[in-house]
């Protein structure tokens, strides 16, 4: 048993039905992307909101607080049991500050702004989403100065992330990598050693072909299709858990440049190990879930690309490639490295490159922090982001959907989210940092097709503990160490600039 005190046993059986409307709302939010008609989305919102609000409710109940009080006294306590006072506590902070019409609106508000935003990004018509997006703005100031905060009002919205994360510690991270990406950025372009781009890029594909192509990788990896998890159809791929024992991933298809959906199928691979991993006794309880945002990202980008664009894997897939895919035949194994490892400026994030992708988020972080302060209008937005990306990158936006229009966050009220995007590619290099001194043989293991070894180096060191430990504590328990930047730029430095990997 891990939870042996019975104060804390109690707790965890009362709030059982927290975790329950959890897993309602995570289910509706997956068909709300997949399979939910467009005209749902008004009483989707409702329910939504009715739901969040009545979780509020019972987290703030006197006889939940009364228990969780009385937990809080209870000495000898395991980790486990700690971890849930920690979780219920941040949770009932949050609850307390945010008020029960405010928590209605801004679920309503992401139900609603969803369906608005998949089609405005369609038409090209930022007219359309822009109400929307100037309610979601003006919701998530209410939410921080509600939360409160010490620095900055972006602070509380971090936090609800990244659970301590300030905007100082967003900008020391980086000061640190934004040099050296444009510093080994300006090397690769120059001196060609990696293709700014690759004939592949335009080569038409068969959505069937490619979904064969998909599910052999999932199988290849033992993802437990069909008992644990399930693979959909989305506008914006994305991973959602329902329980330990249910998660489900979504790709899209867009009908040329097979590696964005291969590659988002592995990113999202990547979030749903994580939630598959976590120990199993800890099912219905505050812990069964990924600690953070960041954490979570990490797991994502180390396997898509510490795995999956290393040139051990590319010799894996490659074999699964030629099967469905007639058109690669032509092509080496050295060739479809190089198409998976391009290198340019782009405008879409999703389909950055490593080298350039956190540049990304430093727009959205600036333009994210200078909108909760009111410095950035929702009208000027679209301009400012093509300034922004001019500097970043040095390209522009010929219309919305590929500039403003682009993500999904936004619309889902998620304002504070991006930057757990740069934390995870950080995390993703260390992690590679310590599993090569810890199993030096890594990349054979990856020719293997040994992934068991990989994935139960992961369980052991992150994800079992689910939501135990809070992130910094979890971290340094795995390696020893906080987070650091360092580790990055020494990844890109030695595969761009050194040894391809």
């Amino acid at each position: 048993m891990v939870f042996e005190n019975p104060v804390v046993k109690e707790l965890v059986e009362k709030t059982r039905v927290l975790w329950a409307i959890g897993h309602a709302l995570g289910l509706m939010s997956w068909d709300t992307e997949t399979y939910m008609p467009k005209e749902g989305s008004m009483e989707r919102g409702i329910a939504s909101g009715e739901l969040s609000v009545l979780r509020q409710k019972i987290l703030l109940s006197p006889e939940i607080q009364s228990l969780l009080e009385k937990a809080e006294k209870q000495e000898d306590l395991n980790d486990y049991e700690r971890g849930v006072i920690r979780v219920l506590k941040r949770a009932t902070r949050i609850a307390k500050a945010l008020p029960p019409k405010l928590v209605y609106e801004l679920s309503k508000t992401s139900q609603e702004a969803v369906v608005v935003w998949r089609e405005a990004r369609q038409k090209n018509d930022y007219g359309m989403f822009k109400p929307y997006l100037e309610k979601i703005v003006k919701l998530n100031r209410e939410a921080a100065d509600y939360l409160g905060y010490e620095e900055h009002p972006y602070d509380a919205l971090l936090d609800l992330y990244e659970e301590g994360l300030k905007a100082s510690d967003m900008e020391r991270v980086f000061s640190t990598i934004e040099p050296g990406i444009r510093r080994v950025l300006e090397k690769v372009l120059s001196s060609g050693a990696y293709p700014s781009e690759h004939e592949l890029e335009k080569v038409e594909y068969s959505r069937d072909a490619m979904e064969k192509v998909n599910l052999e990788i999932l199988k290849m990896f033992e993802f437990p299709l069909g008992t644990r998890s399930r693979i959909d159809v989305s506008a914006h791929p994305f991973t959602q858990h329902m329980g330990i024992k249910d998660v489900r991933v979504t790709t899209r298809y867009e009908g040329v440049d097979f590696k964005r959906t291969m590659y988002s199928v592995i990113h999202e691979y990547g979030h749903a190990l994580y939630e598959l991993q976590i120990d199993e006794r800890l099912i219905a309880t505050p812990l069964a879930g990924g600690v953070s945002l960041g954490v979570h990202e990490s797991q994502s980008r180390f396997w898509e690309n510490i795995v999956g664009r290393s040139m051990s894997f590319v010799k894996t897939v490659y074999p699964i490639l030629v099967k469905y895919l007639d058109f690669v035949r032509k092509y080496s194994v050295e060739d479809i490295y190089m198409y998976f490892n391009t290198v340019k400026p782009s405008l879409i994030r999703v389909g950055a490159d490593e080298v350039t992708y956190n540049l990304h988020i430093v727009l959205r972080f600036k333009l994210e922090k200078d909108m909760i302060t009111g410095d950035i209008r929702v009208d000027e937005l679209p301009e400012i982001w093509s300034d922004e990306m001019d500097r970043l990158l040095g390209i522009r936006p010929k219309n919305y959907s590929e500039g403003v229009l682009q993500d999904i966050h936004w619309s889902m009220c998620m304002i504070g989210y991006f930057p757990s995007y740069t934390l995870g590619n950080v995390l993703s290099t260390q992690i590679r940092h310590h599993i090569l001194n810890d199993i030096p043989d890594f990349y054979q293991k990856i020719e293997n097709r040994e992934f068991h070894v990989i994935r139960e180096y992961l369980r052991e060191k992150i994800h079992k503990w689910g939501s135990t430990y809070e992130p910094k504590e979890l971290i340094r328990r795995a390696f020893g160490e906080t987070v650091e930047p360092k580790y990055f730029i020494e990844y890109l430095e030695y595969k761009y600039l050194g040894f391809k990997i």
